[in-house]
């Protein structure tokens, strides 16, 4: 069986408030690393979420 060519990210809140977002990601088609705006409830606004290693 072939091994799946999606990845799981974490999408990391960049006002430093631990919210994070979990999403998948093909790495053949987009090499670079992921950066979106995205909905932070803990501050209560839209930010810059940036993708993190899942530990």
């Amino acid at each position: 069986m072939a091994k799946s060519a999606t990845m799981t990210v974490k999408m990391l809140s960049t006002a430093d408030t631990g919210f994070f977002y979990v999403k998948k990601r093909n790495p053949r088609k987009q090499p670079e690393k992921m950066e979106m705006r995205k909905y932070d409830p803990v501050a209560r606004k839209h930010v810059l979420f940036k993708e993190a290693k899942i530990k």
